[in-house]
């Protein structure tokens, strides 16, 4: 039984006695082609709220910042000189990630080019505040006294943390 839930959204059920799994629905987006059904509960609507990148996502970012434009194959040959990975796995992780908007895809050329959506730096930025969050409680100030506790810096970080130290107190002053 197909039951409209919204304008945007259909509800798939088999039969309207069958009970459906807690926090979950069914549906298929005209938007999409209808071959397409997808799971929706409410962890994965928040996981892509966030598109923050994975471990396996970031390693690919890293290249792509490092190198700039590639394709799928010049990503996998960098990543595959330091690690056993498919060729067909980063192909599916940079699809993935285009569809997340972390990657920018030139369909125009053959082989198709992917570049990064956003700079290193916002990326960074995002997950920092991520991080802030969700284990500091919002205190930056609690991450930075772990981050220097757990890693001894160089004579040259600890002087471009002084610089940022004293402009920020100039700031609040």
């Amino acid at each position: 039984m197909l039951t409209v839930m919204s304008p945007e959204l259909l509800c798939l059920k088999k039969s309207p006695t069958e009970p459906r799994a807690k926090n979950t629905k069914f549906f298929v987006s005209p938007r999409l082609p209808y071959t397409k059904v997808f799971v929706y509960g409410r962890a994965m609507a928040k996981q892509s709220k966030r598109k923050k990148p994975t471990d396996s996502e970031m390693k690919i970012l890293s290249v792509l910042w490092e190198h700039g434009t590639k394709s799928v194959r010049e990503v996998y040959e960098l990543i595959s000189q330091t690690e056993e990975i498919g060729y067909t796995t980063v192909l599916k992780f940079m699809q993935i990630m285009t569809e997340k908007g972390l990657l920018a895809r030139d369909s125009s050329v053959r082989p198709q080019l992917f570049s990064v959506a956003q700079p290193q730096r916002q990326t960074q930025r995002m997950m920092l505040r991520d991080l802030v969050e969700r284990a500091f409680a919002g205190s930056t100030g609690d991450l930075a006294l772990q981050a220097l506790s757990t890693k001894r810096s160089t004579p040259g970080e600890l002087r471009e943390i002084r610089t940022l130290l004293d402009k920020l107190e100039a700031e609040s002053a």
